[in-house]
């Protein structure tokens, strides 16, 4: 009976991942394995080109996808790079400093401002234009590599510890989630929290403090998140749509209640624009790292603010808008975010 379940178990999350997988990239680990598509050389996919990354690729100790992250500087950078390649251990040093600067200040610091190497800097993630941007701004944000890994093994201490997923951007982990199925049983909120409360591994550089973005936990029907992973005291909040003002998520006719997730909330566009205008860190980078605290918005927040901008793009400044929150559901945030996109929104037929 046991074989039967772990069986059962390991398909029907499988299945989950290759749903999300190929809505991602538009083919799934198992199409490679099987010759069904060669290893793509360029990027499929709705969303404008996820590819899939693969867990042998992964560096436990710096916690990146080492071939993906050094693609994309061969690509992008080679120049700076020929300022250190005089070095013979130039790569070593490359991950040291980023290490040391990623333990200090987060992901979304080195996002934001890259990385320095004694005289050469090194831009890490190129952000998504803007309506008055340029071409060559354009052009530089279709350079980015983003990716999926699924089964992440990502312990130095316990080698068979996996994570479900994990998105990346030029080799750099952003967000994982751990997947959970109805059909087994499971379910996000109770087995995905409790599986990072006690059984993931918050000292291994990939699950430290500020080194992903987010932390999902997801079945079909919802979706938990956190920030910051703290064994027992990790808190997780509802990343739902809501359904008819109650918890949870409406019927999705066209699929799972939670597709939303990878069809919307993990597209290339709304990640960087996630990235550049919602999450940000409190505080001072003079503070210790560890002692701050990382924000992502909840759908709620997310959605409104996007509805907001969306609204003046199309009709201009001057509009009256009605935003219903319940107590402690973050007003404040959402006003902050919605304000300062404003200053950069511009009409569609005024750019």
């Amino acid at each position: 009976m046991n074989k039967i379940k772990n069986i059962m178990k390991t398909t029907n999350e499988q299945a989950l991942e290759i749903s999300i997988e190929k809505t991602l990239t538009g083919y799934c680990t198992e199409d490679i394995k099987n010759g069904i598509v060669n290893e793509p050389s360029e990027t499929y996919g709705k969303n404008s080109g996820f590819v899939v990354g693969f867990p042998t690729d992964f560096d436990k100790q710096f916690a990146i996808d080492t071939k993906l992250f050094w693609q994309f500087l061969e690509t992008t950078q080679s120049k700076e790079l020929e300022k250190l390649k005089r070095q013979s251990d130039y790569k070593l040093k490359i991950l040291n400093r980023f290490d040391r600067m990623i333990k200090k200040y987060g992901i979304i610091h080195l996002l934001k401002k890259g990385l320095e190497v004694d005289d050469a800097h090194f831009s890490l993630f190129y952000q998504a234009p803007l309506a008055s941007s340029s071409d060559s701004v354009k052009e530089k944000f279709k350079q980015n590599i983003f990716s999926v890994t699924r089964q992440l093994r990502y312990s130095q201490i316990q080698q068979g510890q996996e994570i479900d997923l994990v998105i990346f951007i030029n080799g750099l982990p952003i967000i994982t989630t751990e997947l959970k199925n109805h059909w087994t049983g499971q379910n996000a909120r109770e087995h995905g929290i409790n599986q990072y409360q006690n059984e993931r591994d918050n000292t291994q550089p990939l699950l430290q403090f500020a080194r992903c973005i987010v932390h999902f936990a997801v079945d079909t029907d919802e979706v938990y998140m956190t920030t910051k992973l703290d064994g027992q005291k990790t808190l997780f909040l509802p990343f739902n749509k809501g359904n008819n003002n109650v918890k949870g998520n409406p019927v999705n006719p066209n699929g799972h209640k939670t597709a939303y997730l990878w069809e919307e909330i993990l597209t290339k566009e709304s990640l960087a624009n996630i990235i550049q205008h919602f999450v940000r860190l409190d505080g001072s980078t003079k503070d210790n790292l560890n002692t701050r605290t990382l924000f992502f918005p909840r759908y709620h927040q997310l959605d409104v603010v996007r509805k907001i901008i969306k609204d003046c793009e199309e009709k201009g400044v001057g509009q009256k808008y009605l935003i219903q929150h319940s107590a402690g559901s973050g007003k404040s945030n959402s006003i902050t975010w919605s304000a300062f996109q404003l200053i950069e929104t511009y009409t569609k037929n005024n750019p």
